[in-house]
């Protein structure tokens, strides 16, 4: 696991006039609703005040943000802007003349950056897919042959491929892969060490999804864009940019298929979501860094919740009502010690030592982690048990703890139990929102494997323990 170095000052509740007694509210209510929350960061005047992991999950790893990573490419195009290198009416075609269509529209042919950025280009849905489709080799060129039904600069439509093309043109202008410019211009300066990216096949950083941050990072970056681009006394981003990015462009609609919330129906910026108050970026499953400029506050929040009402409204109903109150230091401890002891249950149920397991996946449906057939097994080690899932995984799993392993690369914490005549384990992908619950009936011989929340870049378990995780058709 990295290594942590902090990269904000810390402080408490009560020395920040924060009453710590909004802060436990905000945790009753997400326990209340059931919103499975990974971490929380909570800061205030540029100090951190609360901050808390819910085992096995921890400070010191990374966790993917999927679509809050878009609010990133939003600050390389920033600062391709910025060194003159790009402008809001560069047009996609003349920036990449190799990836246009021959039969290419006449909208396609004015679509800008600013018509990407704010996803104004004319789909009516995400063009993903699609995209995909019509071009395996070349997104950017499936993009452009998709048809827009509406006309450009009229209509938001939540597009991830719009941030796909906005990352190859950052990088044909800088002459630096996304990940490159990133780690040069505001990780480093800003001491984020272990920026991890998912990628196409080819190499390509995502761009629209794939980041992988601590919470702390996701911390700082909320903090960087509340004081205008300024890091310490170091300008990092243009002041200019960073408002025009978090400002309003747009009005957005219900996201078919989303929850409905009314911070959905706020307006969208430059790959920032406006909210009720405030500013956002946003992933799914409940990746948030909230900025709230008039509260000089700014919240991390990871998770692997599908409602991000669950998440966002205790933010305004329980945190924001207890800025600028009261507060008690004994407040601030019983708090701070609620925090230490945050945790996702373990699989409750027996060691039982002397028992092993055979069995192979029943037949699944389309989104499981495992294919029907899979050969598994269950043997007892010291603390747990050693889970072997086809010819090529072995993961650790502890009892009443968590065992970690990485069978491909990528870490794997694991806890398990018997449940009468039944194994059941949960495998957490730790530095993700997703984990397989595997359930073996040992006198049946037969398995079965789910996700908690399905991958959006596929169900193969094996993809996700890959590091780094590149999927997707090959981009050029």
């Amino acid at each position: 696991m990295p290594s942590q170095r902090a990269l904000l000052p810390r402080s408490t509740p009560a020395a920040s006039g924060v009453s710590s007694r909004s802060i436990t509210a905000l945790l009753d209510r997400l326990e209340a609703r059931s919103a499975e929350c990974h971490s929380i960061m909570v800061v205030r005047h540029g100090h951190v005040l609360a901050e808390g992991w819910w085992a096995p999950y921890s400070a010191g790893r990374p966790h993917l943000l999927y679509s809050l990573t878009k609010s990133f490419t939003s600050i390389a195009v920033g600062l391709a802007i910025a060194d003159g290198l790009l402008s809001l009416d560069d047009r996609v075609v003349d920036v990449l003349p190799d990836h246009v269509p021959a039969d290419i529209s006449a909208q396609g042919r004015r679509l800008t950056v600013h018509h990407l950025l704010s996803m104004t280009t004319g789909h009516r849905g995400d063009s993903l897919d699609e995209a995909w489709r019509l071009e395996p080799g070349d997104l950017v060129k499936g993009f452009l042959r998709v048809p827009f039904p509406e006309a450009e600069g009229t209509r938001h439509s939540y597009d991830n491929a719009t941030t796909f093309v906005l990352a190859r043109m950052v990088e044909r202008v800088t002459g630096r892969t996304l990940p490159e410019l990133l780690d040069e211009r505001l990780f480093t300066p800003m001491g984020v060490e272990h920026a991890e990216w998912d990628r196409v096949a080819s190499g390509a950083a995502f761009g629209f999804h794939g980041l992988h941050l601590t919470t702390e990072a996701v911390a700082a970056f909320g903090e960087l864009l509340l004081r205008g681009g300024l890091w310490g006394d170091r300008r990092l981003v243009p002041r200019e940019w960073v408002e025009l990015a978090t400002g309003r462009h747009i009005e957005t609609l219900q996201v078919e298929g989303w929850s409905e919330s009314p911070d959905a129906l706020c307006g969208y910026g430059y790959q920032f979501w406006m909210s009720r108050h405030g500013y956002r970026g946003q992933g799914a499953f409940g990746q948030l860094c909230v900025v709230v400029p008039s509260h000089d506050l700014v919240v991390a929040v990871t998770a692997a919740e599908t409602q991000i009402e669950a998440v966002l409204d205790p933010l305004w109903e329980c945190l924001l009502p207890g800025l600028d109150h009261s507060a008690s230091t004994r407040d601030d401890e019983i708090l701070a010690e609620r925090l230490r002891r945050l945790s996702l249950a373990p699989v409750p149920g027996r060691a039982a030592p002397e028992r092993s397991a055979k069995a192979r996946i029943d037949a699944c449906g389309e989104d499981s982690p495992l294919p029907g057939g899979t050969a598994v097994t269950v043997d007892p080690v010291d603390g747990g048990w050693l889970l072997r899932l086809g010819a090529s995984l072995e993961v650790a799993v502890g009892h009443g703890r968590w065992k970690e392993s990485s069978p491909l690369g990528r870490p794997v914490v694991a806890t398990g139990a018997w449940q009468g005549g039944a194994f059941a384990a949960d495998l957490y992908v730790i530095t993700t929102p997703h984990r397989v619950r595997l359930v073996v009936d040992a006198a049946a011989g037969t398995a079965v494997a789910t996700w908690n929340v399905v991958p959006l870049t596929g169900p193969d378990l094996a993809l996700h323990l890959r590091s780094p995780l590149m999927t997707r058709p090959d981009v050029a």
